[in-house]
């Protein structure tokens, strides 16, 4: 089995690099790429644990992009870590995401939810702050009874905790990518609700960039629209 997109707690995954690394390894993976959000730090610790496991591990990034006033992720697979122009560019999003945090914290100070920073930050501990810690504070407060819930309750467009943010464009993620000796992949495109428009002028551009693939199958698309976007790949 290949798993080629998963998270850890150095982002929002409830894993350690070496846990995930053994939980993929008892599920029968046998090939692994790591892909927090913005982050690689948590690659050295999972390349140990994929040498004790016997699998092979695949360096991996998913890179926060603002394209056209949407958010995407881009996953960088076989990235080099030590690239200074991919950690530079990885920095300047994670300062972001501190700034999103605060400010969706403010939004929901607004509807008499307090001290959601705080506990989002205790929530992440040393890792980088993102939504799925602000939901699991939700979660726990009885705002909400799942993550799911959270969400369309109080984390998406319109709704008191959603903020707009300007994330690295899709030019700058690509290049950091392609760059650092990776594969540039659009993750999950069926999350963007996009019109076949849209879709096809964002992977025109993607490919153009060196964009070089997007997913298929992830738990964020159907069965279903596996053929869709399998289609739209080979294009």
């Amino acid at each position: 089995m290949i798993d080629l997109h998963a998270h850890s707690t150095v982002s929002d995954g409830l894993l350690s690099p070496a846990e995930l690394v053994m939980h993929a390894a008892n599920s029968g993976v046998r090939v692994l790429a790591l892909t927090d959000h913005d982050d690689i730090s948590g690659l050295a610790e999972a390349r140990v644990a994929a040498a004790e496991h016997d699998i092979a591990l695949v360096n991996g990034v998913e890179i926060s992009v603002t394209w056209k006033k949407r958010t995407l992720h881009i996953v960088g697979l076989k990235v080099n870590p030590e690239d200074a122009a991919l950690k530079s560019g990885l920095a300047s999003v994670r300062l972001g995401r501190i700034e999103r945090a605060r400010q969706m914290s403010l939004g929901l100070e607004k509807v008499g939810i307090h001290g959601a920073f705080e506990a989002a930050s205790s929530f992440a501990e040393n890792s980088i702050l993102t939504r799925m810690h602000f939901a699991r504070f939700l979660v726990e407060k009885q705002y909400a009874k799942d993550a799911k819930s959270v969400f369309k309750k109080y984390l998406v467009k319109g709704k008191p905790g959603y903020v707009s943010h300007q994330w690295a464009s899709l030019a700058e993620a690509v290049s950091w990518i392609v760059a650092s000796g990776g594969q540039a992949v659009i993750a999950h495109p069926g999350r963007y609700q996009m019109g076949s428009g849209k879709m096809h002028e964002l992977l025109e551009e993607f490919k153009n960039l060196g964009g070089v693939g997007i997913e298929v199958v992830t738990g964020s698309h159907t069965p279903e629209q596996y053929p869709q976007y399998a289609q739209l790949a080979q294009k």
